[in-house]
């Protein structure tokens, strides 16, 4: 070793998103880790389970680097299939389930994928994309029988693993692949640590999750918010998460009352079926509190939740690049509804100008602009494409997109997105600010603003709301309501009634969606 290599160089320590299951497991053997209908699964043998499709994985070549992706939805082959990779040092690829077998191939051959595990409820889209891609098929949940490769019966065969690999703490861990406004999706690298730090921080400071909590796993595992908030979170406590493959109101609803939920996390469109669909029973489960994240929860709806389930609901914000958590109302402290609370312990948030876009430019406290982030919980950047790594991170911060104020006490609140601002004769238009007052609207259930290009204006203001089930109310009702609350450059002079609103996995409106279908 060189005089200076204890100081410059990458260290002896070693850390593995892997020790999350492996140590509960060993510590809690017996304790229940998820729930799937009436049949549950002990920790310690959910990690027999992965040591043993980890000794498959080995077999197949997988190891320190390699990148694996997961097609699988929200069920025990997940996190056997994820520790199972994170064990041997690779890198997992979940895929979003309700991707077309083009953006598979995609991410499949961006990531550089060496192999696909995929459900067999997803091998219709999954095995042409591999077959495009050229990358290897093994599958999952596929009845006995039928023509393989089963991972279940490789894992049988297999020799299990005897220790996870503990890599540097800065090695990758998964790449998550962002929805993105403009542009196919980038892969964005996070780091063991960056994902280690994340449960940590949040049990010490801003959660109460203790080893007797149940949490409602609905929220998919592919997304980041689903693995870190619900998944990482419960197995480092050694608590139960109830699984719930595809989200269904009425069924999440009679799920956590069966089994005594008490922390309910989840996205506002989740808050809000879950709100409706207790209009249909009197049974409900003993919540704690619930989390929101994934998007902005219209306070009303925060409001309708906590009256409904009796339970305080804490919002926080974070991103796919962010690990995702940046900020949170801390549970055990006074909410603030209609904002997402301080930043995390070793993350610190700023508000920079949005204009200058090549360095970073603070505002006064209190004043509009754009959130930039730094801290333990930043990516490592998107996958072999450096200029868009550089487009974001600027002077150490990352700049996230979107627009806010903080508060003299550090109190976030997220305004809108910086793209979704609406310019209209040269005033700034908030979509959010107007959003919220139309849901107020007691026939309004969901609501997105949007703009649309107009010669006249530059930009004119539209709207698209879904009705409250049995409610009636005409676009020009809604508008009306709308202009008495507003500033006249504010309101929408276009109401859209429809059936549902277009949204991503995370609950986000999608829309670049909408503008699209009404330009055409």
């Amino acid at each position: 070793m060189s005089k200076d290599e204890a100081l410059t160089g990458p260290g002896h320590g070693t850390l593995s998103v892997a020790a999350i299951l492996a140590e509960t497991a060993r510590r809690t053997p017996d304790r229940t880790a998820l729930v799937i209908g009436e049949h549950a699964v002990r920790y310690g043998p959910l990690w027999d389970q992965t040591r043993s499709y980890a000794g498959a994985l080995a077999a197949r070549g997988i190891g320190p680097g390699s990148r694996v992706a997961l097609l699988i939805p929200n069920v025990p082959d997940f996190p056997r299939v994820y520790y199972a990779v994170l064990s041997l040092g690779a890198v997992v690829v979940p895929v979003h389930l309700l991707l077309k077998s083009g953006e598979i191939e995609h991410v499949l051959r961006d990531s550089g994928a060496s192999l696909l595990v995929v459900a067999a409820p997803l091998l219709a889209e999954g095995l042409p994309a591999a077959a495009a891609a050229g990358v290897p098929v093994v599958t999952v949940m596929l009845p006995d029988g039928n023509p393989g490769p089963r991972l279940e019966d490789e894992a049988r065969e297999s020799t299990p693993i005897r220790h996870y690999v503990s890599v540097n703490p800065l090695a990758p861990a998964t790449i998550l692949y962002t929805s993105g406004t403009t542009g196919r999706p980038k892969g964005a690298v996070s780091s063991h640590l960056a994902l280690v730090e994340q449960v940590h921080v949040a049990l010490i400071d801003s959660g109460e999750v203790g080893p007797d909590d149940v949490i409602f796993g609905g929220l998919p595992f592919f997304h980041t918010f689903g693995q870190s908030s619900v998944l990482n979170i419960g197995f480092r406590r050694g608590a139960c998460v109830l699984l719930l493959p595809r989200f269904d109101p009425d069924e999440a609803l009679a799920l956590m009352v069966r089994h005594g939920a008490t922390i309910f996390t989840a996205v506002p469109t989740m808050f809000l079926g879950v709100v409706q669909a207790a209009a249909r029973t009197e049974a409900r489960p003993p919540l704690k509190y619930a989390v929101s994240g994934g998007a902005a929860l219209p306070v009303p709806l925060l409001e309708a939740f906590e009256k409904t389930y009796g339970a305080e609901v804490h919002e926080g914000y974070g991103l796919t690049e962010t690990s995702p958590t940046v900020s949170f109302n801390y549970v055990g402290e006074p909410t603030r509804p209609g904002t997402v609370g301080r930043a995390l312990w070793g993350v610190d948030v700023e508000i920079a100008d949005p204009v200058v876009e090549d360095a970073i430019v603070y505002l006064e406290r209190g004043r509009l602009g754009e959130v930039v982030v730094r801290g333990h919980n930043l990516f490592k950047g998107y996958l072999g494409n450096p200029e868009a790594t550089a487009s974001v991170l600027v002077d150490g911060w990352f700049r996230t997109g979107d627009l806010g104020t903080l508060s003299a006490d550090g109190v976030l609140t997220i305004v809108d997105r910086k793209k979704d601002m609406i310019v209209r004769n040269g005033y700034n238009v908030y979509p959010r600010e107007v959003e919220d007052v139309m849901v107020r609207h007691p026939a309004v259930a969901q609501v997105a603003v949007f703009g649309v290009p107009d010669d006249a204006h530059g930009q004119e203001v539209q709207a698209a709301v879904v009705l409250a089930p049995g409610a009636e109310a005409t676009a020009q009702e809604i508008l009306d309501f709308t202009r008495e609350r507003v500033a006249a450059y504010k309101y929408p002079r276009v109401v859209h009634v429809r059936e549902s609103l277009p949204t991503g996995v995370s609950g986000k409106l999608l829309k670049r969606e909408l503008v699209a279908q009404y330009l055409a």
